[in-house]
């Protein structure tokens, strides 16, 4: 199971939100590239960067912030937020991303993501991030009336990546991920599915990665790796060691 140390982006920093409020953001770093190369340096075999001022506008807000990390490391890198068009995800693949995520335009526009997939087979990554059990989007500012497993079986014919499954409600709260839902979508769909939101402590590494037969492919740790409550090296060795999903 490969285990993405996240990078969100806020005004040029990396940053952390507690449960997607933008309200409730914690600066850590005012140069993300050196996050990057501190993770890189560590083990660890990809990035996860969002964008979190694009997600909210709706396109690439904070690209040269972007582009130096994408400079920065030799690792692969997955982006997104703000990526709303096939141009757009054409674009962060031309500086060097290895994957591109596309949530909101899942539900607001599904033919960007088939255009998409096919133009980049399996360097396309569905994001579905839920509150209460329900896809949001735009940043998290709405809500839709879709499960997650509703959306993921509209494009599981696609050459997806990954989806990357997030649950907003435990996101940057540290108290534990979503394993239910998580599992849950896994089993469902026919795409690996990376899960997000609520890492707290190696325990819950090893939860995730216990799911790995269900189809539950990588994780992603933001906010205990900048708190010091997991430390990387201990949770690459938890989750298995760096190998691809």
């Amino acid at each position: 199971m490969i285990l993405y140390p996240a990078i969100d982006i806020k005004g040029g920093a990396a940053v952390r939100l507690v449960q997607g409020d933008l309200a409730r953001e914690t600066r850590y770093d005012d140069h993300p590239e050196n996050a990057a190369r501190r993770w890189a340096d560590e083990g660890a075999a990809w990035l996860h960067v969002v964008d979190l001022d694009g997600a909210v506008a709706g396109e690439l807000r904070n690209l040269d912030a972007i582009h130096r990390i994408l400079s920065a490391v030799s690792i692969p890198v997955q982006v997104g937020g703000g990526v709303r068009t096939v141009e757009t995800a054409a674009r962060l693949f031309a500086l060097g991303a290895a994957r591109v995520v596309l949530g909101t335009a899942a539900l607001a526009d599904p033919g960007v993501v088939r255009d998409a997939a096919g133009r980049f087979p399996d360097r396309v990554v569905l994001g579905l991030d839920a509150r209460g059990g329900k896809v949001a989007l735009r940043g998290w500012l709405e809500t839709s009336g879709a499960t997650a497993i509703d959306v993921a079986r509209r494009f599981e014919d696609l050459p997806l990546a990954a989806i990357v499954y997030t649950d907003i409600e435990v996101d940057g709260t540290l108290r534990g991920p979503n394993l239910a839902a998580t599992e849950a979508l896994a089993r469902a769909a026919r795409i690996p599915v990376i899960a997000s939101g609520g890492i707290g402590s190696l325990e819950d590494i090893r939860r995730v990665a216990a799911l790995e037969g269900a189809g539950v492919a990588g994780v992603i740790v933001g906010r205990a790796l900048y708190t010091g409550d997991v430390k990387l090296r201990e949770a690459l060795a938890v989750a298995g060691g760096p190998k691809p999903c």
